[in-house]
């Protein structure tokens, strides 16, 4: 039988706890979205260790799409896939997590990027050891965040900056040498929002 620790029991309140949908908007109201858009989906392992360590990617500098950004293993729901069978899938392609070694916990409210992916948190646990194995030309690192830091809202802050003739405001989370923000920091927050209930 697994035995669950606190960080775990924490995870499985919050997925209960009040709290919508969040979008790369939510500190942006003004902003005026195409009616007609049309939203992919996408999700993301948000996977945390039996020692409560969040796993995280920094993304290659070579990639054409947010290069060198910090993200959850993930990416876009293929034909037949299931969100989890998705997010599974992308973390054993991105950093080598066999999907045996997941015990998935639920998933969050969905969250829209201004890529227009609608993407889905799939919150779990990973169990026993595990060494990453980042994907050549994808995932320049893998590394993890302590459980504390991402739950306490005092760790998030918001800044901003000029983006498409524009002054675009997101959070951020960053942890030592990593700067955690916008998507990935939005869903966090949303995540130590409930934590915190």
């Amino acid at each position: 039988m697994i035995q669950r620790n606190k960080a775990e029991d924490r995870l499985i309140a919050a997925l209960y706890a009040q709290g919508g949908e969040t979008s790369d908007f939510d500190l942006n109201p003004d902003t005026k979205l195409p009616e007609n858009r049309v939203l992919k989906p996408a999700a993301v392992l948000v996977a945390f260790h039996e020692d409560g360590r969040l796993l995280l990617t920094k993304r290659s500098a070579r990639l054409k799409h947010h290069p060198g950004q910090i993200a959850f293993p993930g990416g876009k729901v293929e034909q037949g896939e299931t969100l989890v069978d998705a997010a599974l899938r992308e973390a054993q392609e991105e950093v080598g997590l066999d999907p045996s070694q997941v015990s998935v916990l639920g998933t969050l409210p969905s969250h829209e990027t201004v890529t227009s992916y609608v993407v889905t948190p799939v919150v779990s646990m990973i169990r026993g050891d595990w060494t990453p194995v980042p994907e050549l030309g994808e995932v320049e690192e893998v590394f993890t965040v302590p459980f504390d830091h991402i739950a306490n809202r005092t760790n998030y802050r918001i800044e901003g900056r000029r983006w498409q003739g524009r002054r675009r405001y997101y959070f951020t989370a960053p942890y030592g040498p990593y700067y955690i923000w916008g998507a990935t920091a939005r869903m966090l927050r949303g995540l130590a929002e409930r934590l915190c209930d």
